[in-house]
């Protein structure tokens, strides 16, 4: 008999050490992976331990995810990890002629920090576009206001990140930048018609759709779906597979947010229904975790294929002389006070 494929899940962990209980609901639950959070961080060398207990609980080389795109939203922190400036303030800070060069460089040194503790996938680069009325939740978490250097950041980091060894997961998708609210707490719209939306929120997302993994937005985006948000309406993830063309591995946003409403089953099932390969529960609750696992069942044919897919491209990556690489990012930022526009 062929065997069992993985759950549809990725799921976190309650603190820094995995309990005996806690690896048996996992060897169990069997998740495709796992995603970590500041409460599951201590320093480098028991970040390194949960890792590999994390895997051995599931028996296989299961990918481990953290955000740690810089800013407000990294995981790993000073002393024992660079603290990274927001991608926002970074871009602004390196003129157009080394954008690509210093993002590539970030992307590869924040690439050898996860890699030395076992983490092989973050939930970088975030593609949405920036805008005036962006929220301030998101805003600093973006590269840009316009096209062309958001996809040059974005790419960039992107292989810095690939010849670390690491899997990018970019974000979100559709593109989250034009709405108003902070879908952790509210549901957002991206009011704006599908032209519009071609030719800018989905554009940065097509140009990098050849990337292995994708988490959505939980928008509603009216020009494809008037109620649902994109992480449960199959109309908005059509339009993520065959309007933006992204074929790799699709992981829903946390599950949790309170932008979406029902049960954690009910959430995770519409997820899965929608076109979502995994669904996405961050937060290390057995309980929740129980309805998630159960209602996203395995990974389905195509989801199972666009996994292997992306976990082949994961390498191991070439040595690298970080001190080297960190000064030369260095010397590419601007003084602090003289800011570079792009685009």
């Amino acid at each position: 008999m062929p065997a069992a494929r993985p759950g549809a899940t990725i799921l976190g962990c309650r603190g820094p050490r995995l309990g005996r209980d806690e690896a048996a609901f996992f060897r169990d639950a069997d998740p495709f992976g796992f995603i970590l959070f500041a409460r599951n961080v201590e320093d480098p060398a028991q970040l390194a331990r949960l890792t590999a207990d994390l895997r051995a609980a599931v028996d296989r080389d299961a990918p481990v995810l953290v955000d740690q795109e810089g800013g407000r939203v990294q995981r790993l922190r000073a002393p024992h990890w660079r603290e990274w400036l927001p991608p926002y303030d970074h871009v602004r800070r390196t003129g157009p002629d080394g954008l690509a060069r210093a993002m590539w460089l970030r992307g590869r040194l924040i690439a050898a920090e996860l890699r030395a503790v076992g983490i092989d996938a973050n939930c970088a680069p975030t593609l949405d576009l920036a805008g005036p009325t962006t929220h301030p939740f998101l805003k600093n978490r973006c590269f840009g206001e316009d096209v062309a250097t958001v996809v040059t950041a974005g790419r960039a980091l992107a292989d810095g990140h690939l010849a670390g060894g690491v899997l990018p997961v970019m974000k979100h998708l559709p593109g989250h930048g034009r709405t108003v609210v902070d879908s952790h707490h509210h549901l957002p719209r991206a009011d704006a018609g599908a032209d519009d939306l071609r030719a800018t929120d989905f554009a940065p997302f097509r140009a990098l759709a050849d990337l292995p993994m994708g988490m959505t937005a939980h928008i509603v985006v009216p020009a494809w779906d008037a109620v649902r948000p994109a992480t449960a309406s199959p109309a908005t993830i059509g339009a993520i597979r065959h309007e933006i063309g992204f074929g790799g591995l699709l992981i829903s946003d946390d599950l949790n947010m309170e932008a979406l409403t029902g049960t954690l089953a009910e959430r995770a099932a519409r997820a899965i229904a929608a076109g979502c390969d995994i669904a996405l529960h961050c937060k290390g609750d057995r309980h929740e975790m129980e309805q998630v696992v159960g209602a996203a069942g395995p990974l389905t044919d195509a989801a199972a294929a666009r996994a292997e897919a992306a976990l082949s491209r994961r390498v191991a990556p070439d040595p690298i002389d970080e001190a080297a690489l960190l000064a030369e990012l260095d010397g590419l930022l601007l003084p602090q006070e003289a800011p570079r526009a792009h685009g």
